[in-house]
């Protein structure tokens, strides 16, 4: 009896310890579609990709980051092609980052990951979504757009964007992203639609993605700016987790 109960304990401890899974902090950097992607993970869990926006890096997310791991998920903030810790293209579209975002999941064998993506993140989570439907388990974004003209505060669009530029990224924005409403409406995944009561794109906009997709809701944040309850904010993670809450992910 003694025997048994000992196999018994050691079948159970056995058990426990393959189904519980390893906390990790790391730094690497991957080639997908022919670039190299920076990339930080730390944590154990279900899987949390972070895409931040444009001309940004992993960084500036890092306080999500941390906090996300240490509420239990695997969390990895990439750098986008071109940007953060990788080397400077010529030309840049959101669809190629969509993709790399893509072979990222396949290549790390991730199960319907969240995406949380602020700004231009936010805008290659949902083209990811619209390109290869299926694969996000959740989508978050704050300060997300679906197209460039009628999407943006007046200020920003006829001054910033309506300015000659030779620099790639301002380029991709004044032309891109070019989604649809029809596209929203074929996400199948929850999604959260962010953005601040005084972003640089406009409240009906962050309405109409969220308003349109079958899963999806949207928010607009009193007080708050393109970046501020985001961008190394102690704000982000909580409204995320409340997310992964309300949906059991």
């Amino acid at each position: 009896m003694k025997i048994n109960h000992f196999l018994t304990l050691l079948i159970i401890f056995t058990l426990t310890s393959c189904n519980t899974a390893r906390y990790e902090s790391y730094t690497d950097t991957i080639e997908v579609n022919g670039v190299s992607l920076f990339y930080a993970a730390e944590g154990a869990g279900k899987p949390v990709i972070l895409l931040h926006g444009n001309g940004g890096s992993h960084n500036d997310l890092e306080t999500a980051h941390r906090a996300l791991a240490q509420a239990g998920y695997m969390v990895y903030a990439l750098d986008s092609r071109g940007q953060g810790a990788n080397p400077r293209l010529p030309e840049y579209h959101y669809k190629d980052m969509a993709s790399d975002v893509y072979e990222f999941i396949k290549a790390k064998g991730l199960e319907k990951p969240a995406v949380f993506g602020f700004s231009d993140g936010g805008n290659i989570a949902l083209q990811l979504e619209v390109m290869y439907p299926g694969t996000l388990g959740a989508i978050a974004t704050g300060g997300a757009n679906i197209f460039v003209h009628g999407s943006l505060v007046p200020e920003f669009e006829n001054g910033f964007l309506a300015q000659p530029s030779n620099e790639p990224l301002v380029i991709m924005m004044q032309n891109e992203p070019t989604m649809t409403v029809e596209d929203m409406q074929g996400i199948g995944c929850p999604a959260l639609i962010m953005s601040g009561e005084h972003d640089l794109i406009l409240p009906e906009h962050t309405r109409l993605i969220g308003e349109n997709i079958p899963g999806g809701k949207a928010v607009v944040i009193p007080g708050e700016d393109h970046g501020s309850y985001i961008c190394n904010s102690p704000k982000l993670a909580p409204l995320l987790l409340d997310f992964f809450s309300e949906i059991g992910y």
